[in-house]
């Protein structure tokens, strides 16, 4: 569950990386266009440079969708009688929606509350260090990140996302070429970081706005599976616009041998119902609590 939670997040920072729609509308789309040129459009298409510069900080509320699994269980020969369809434990199909609150300030600090189970989780990551607070799992006392956390935390772009003044960060960009996502043509676009990760992100070739972004890899079964986050529902907010669902799909790896199942995962879902851009954030809540009582934002 936290594990799940964390990497949703992680990648849930980018939202911030979809801005005007409207004005997209107004962007020609052109074939030749190099890897910088498909980015400053991207970027113009989003409200400008100037616009998200004076971003300093964003707060998000909604609904993520955990804990449902529509994979078929796979049949096992029984040693004894045999069970009972109602014997047989049935594994739930719907997810269970989890309200959050992630609040975003420069530079690259995050703070999430996520509601399970009546108790309030806590994640936050300053910029260099990480920390949690796990009550629903009788955790009471607040933990430094993971080694894996971290390296999530720490490939998490600030709030305008990566493409946004992507030079000054040290990101080389260029085209992987044109792919159909969903029907529509997109560029890929490779983003390589100034420490040696990459990332890819798909254009969407008319409106210029991401349609989708390589997630952080899922480890499943004991193998690590690539993961895609599609943007969705875009909606304006003070002259932004936003995408209001996001969802992560866990992609099944190439068949290494005949008869073996790769079962699908199924799709995990983000829903926003409040976005507020430069909201106050005092500098407290992305700090660590000297005295381990966490402090609530709500």
């Amino acid at each position: 569950m936290v594990r799940k939670s964390l990497v949703v997040f992680a990648i849930c920072t980018s939202v911030a990386l979809a801005i005007s729609l409207a004005t997209a509308g107004d962007i020609p789309s052109g074939a030749n266009l190099s890897a910088s040129a498909i980015v400053d459009r991207n970027v113009a298409a989003r409200g400008g440079l100037q616009a998200w510069r004076a971003v300093q900080t964003m707060s998000m509320e909604g609904k993520l969708g955990a804990g449902g699994n529509q994979r078929a269980t796979l049949p096992v020969r029984p040693q004894g009688p045999t069970p009972s369809l109602n014997e047989i434990p049935q594994r739930p199909v719907n997810e269970t929606q989890l309200p959050f609150v992630m609040e975003l300030k420069r530079p690259r600090k995050m703070r999430v509350e996520l509601v399970f189970k009546g108790q309030t989780a806590i994640q936050v990551f300053d910029g260099a260090n990480g920390w949690k607070l796990r009550p629903f799992l009788n955790r009471r006392a607040v933990e430094p990140y993971t080694e894996q956390e971290m390296k999530s935390a720490a490939m998490q772009a600030d709030l305008d996302g990566p493409l946004v003044d992507y030079a000054a960060k040290g990101t080389q960009v260029e085209l992987d070429g044109v792919e159909k996502v969903e029907d529509r043509d997109t560029y890929k676009v490779k983003l390589t970081m100034k420490n040696g990760q990459s990332i890819h992100v798909w254009i969407d070739a008319q409106s210029f706005l991401e349609t989708k972004i390589e997630g952080q890899p899922r480890r499943l079964d004991g193998e690590y599976h690539p993961v895609e986050v599609y943007y969705r529902d875009y909606r304006p907010v003070n002259g932004l616009q936003i995408p209001y669902v996001l969802e992560t799909k866990v992609l099944p790896l190439a068949q290494k041998s005949p008869g073996v199942r790769n079962t699908p995962v199924p799709v995990e879902k983000i829903v926003i119902e409040k976005v507020a851009v430069n909201p106050i954030l005092d500098g407290s809540l992305f700090s660590k609590p000297a005295d381990g009582v966490v402090q609530k934002t709500k």
